[in-house]
């Protein structure tokens, strides 16, 4: 029987999701404790950047091996396998997809082996805009394809391509050429690796334990390891850890332009983003709505997690009464039964239901993260209403997303995006509230303490800070595409061709040279 995906978004229609997470990311380098162990806590507190598949590379100085499936952490994981995966540093990936299919060669960390006998992982967090340019490098050098059609393994392919480097040489040879965003961990036999794109747009910090060294997505991920936070990993810069210490090498001149909407919903709220608290960010951003959208109503109430911390913020600054109107059941997640359209219509209650107390005969001021299509909204507004309250004031902690993000969001098409054919009047009534109010661009960079110009808000203005390639040459599915016609421009004699190293569920093959 096939077993549910385990995902933990608050989607309420499995057809139609919001906006989805990016990946996690997670290395340690700590001889004599136990990586995989450390690797997997990690992961489990990365496990909201993504929910589609789960790996660990590991590595004992002699070889590399890599555990990877489809599932949550917890579902790819157990004692057993983790005891086998020995070794003094490793590193962990929990994916969500944004470029290439959710399947199991598109699973990370990949794993590649040069001519010269070394072994490479590498997990990702982001994505790339030059995809195809690097698939055509792929095929012009001969490189054999493993089946995966994502980004990440087309970088893991070019790394190993260069035995007459070290790995360190071959990525500062390889991270000028990409374009987009990417935070990644790799690894070899003896080495941890950290780099992030100049703008920096994902995040990636650096911690220290008693005895080694990790780096995260999140400052979380540190903190339920028992690591203490250092620093941030800084644009553009490369960071290698071995028994010789931590060393760092620029590849590229920074520009920061960290990701806005990890302040509005993609980080967990006890991370720390450019010295800022984000679970602080977001009750300020709640603040700054109460000012810009004020009504008069008699209890605030958050749509459960993700718009907690804000609807805090508005009850405190608007004197309204916060309290609970929708509580959300924490262990239902999509399932492999496809529900009849009747059933789907019921489906917001497997993850919300109303307190029907709470909310009957009063004037409800509901506050979300963020609108997409306008399908979750829209069913809880219908859904308080008939549970029995007067009126419903929807307000969202972040302004009208009008536009896709091609750094390592998965939001829907432009097309699909309700705010981008509708006005502010339209998406209330399509959403069927009483008033509906976004907090302002400024308000929000405001709440961030950051200055605008060090953030991308490409998603909500449309000023992309990393130039997208013309044509149709990006997207989700891009190599699934353009690898079959580069693959034809191949020349006949290939440079070098490394034999890649296949894995199976449930493990990898263990190279040792």
């Amino acid at each position: 029987m096939p077993r549910g995906d385990g995902r933990l978004s608050h989607d309420l229609d499995p057809q139609r999701p919001g906006p989805q997470d990016a990946c996690g990311v997670f290395g340690v380098w700590a001889p004599g404790e136990e990586v995989a162990n450390l690797t997997y806590f990690g992961l489990y507190a990365l496990q909201h950047r993504g929910q589609e598949a789960a790996g660990i590379a590991v590595s004992d100085g002699s070889g590399v091996v890599v555990y990877k499936d489809l599932g949550l952490v917890a579902q790819v994981f157990d004692e057993p396998t983790l005891a086998s995966l020995r070794g003094h540093l490793a590193i962990g990936h929990t994916r969500y997809s944004t470029t290439g299919a959710s399947n199991w060669e598109n699973a990370q960390p990949t794993i590649r082996s040069t001519s010269s006998g070394t072994t490479i992982a590498l997990a990702h967090n982001g994505n790339l805009v030059n995809t195809a340019a690097l698939e055509k490098e792929v095929a012009e050098r001969g490189l054999v394809a493993d089946g995966a059609t994502n980004d990440t393994s087309l970088v893991t392919m070019l790394l190993a391509s260069r035995p007459d480097l070290s790995v360190e040489g071959a990525a500062l040879e390889v991270l000028p050429q990409l374009k987009g965003a990417f935070s990644f961990v790799f690894m070899d036999e003896s080495t941890l690796y950290a780099a992030r794109d100049p703008h920096g747009v994902r995040p990636l910090v650096l911690g220290r334990l008693e005895r080694g060294w990790v780096v995260a997505s999140e400052t979380a991920a540190l903190d339920i390891v028992g690591a203490s936070v250092v620093r941030e990993v800084e644009p553009g810069e490369l960071i290698a850890i071995d028994e010789d210490g931590l060393r760092s090498t620029r590849f590229a001149v920074p520009e920061p332009k960290g990701c806005l909407f990890e302040y509005v919903y993609i980080a967990r709220p006890d991370a720390t983003i450019a010295g800022r608290n984000v679970h602080a960010a977001r009750v300020q951003i709640g603040r700054q709505l109460a000012k810009e959208h004020p009504v008069e109503a008699d209890l605030v109430i958050p749509v459960p997690e993700s718009g907690t911390p804000a609807a805090i913020g508005y009850a405190e600054a608007s004197g309204i009464t916060y309290g609970a109107g929708l509580m959300k059941n924490p262990y239902v997640g999509r399932t492999f039964i496809q529900p009849s359209q009747t059933l789907r219509q019921l489906g917001i209650r497997l993850k919300l239901n109303p307190l029907r107390q709470n909310v009957r005969g009063k004037r409800l001021v509901v506050v979300d993260d963020s609108i997409v299509r306008g399908n979750t909204q829209r069913a809880i507004v219908r859904m308080l209403r008939e549970a029995g309250a007067l009126e419903v004031h929807v307000r969202i902690s972040s302004p009208p997303v009008t536009w896709p993000c091609f750094y390592g969001i998965d939001f829907a098409t432009r097309a699909e995006l309700l705010a981008n054919g509708l006005d502010n009047e339209g998406i209330r009534r399509s959403i069927g509230a009483d008033t509906l109010g976004y907090v302002s661009l400024p308000g929000l960079i405001a709440a961030t303490e950051q200055p605008k110009t060090r953030l991308c808000r490409a998603c909500f203005d449309g000023e992309y800070p990393i130039e997208l390639p013309a044509g149709n040459l990006i997207g989700k599915h891009v190599l699934e595409g353009v690898g079959r016609r580069v693959a034809q421009e191949a020349p006949d004699t290939p440079e070098h061709t490394a034999t890649p190293l296949v894995a199976t569920p449930g493990g990898a093959t263990v190279h040792r040279p």
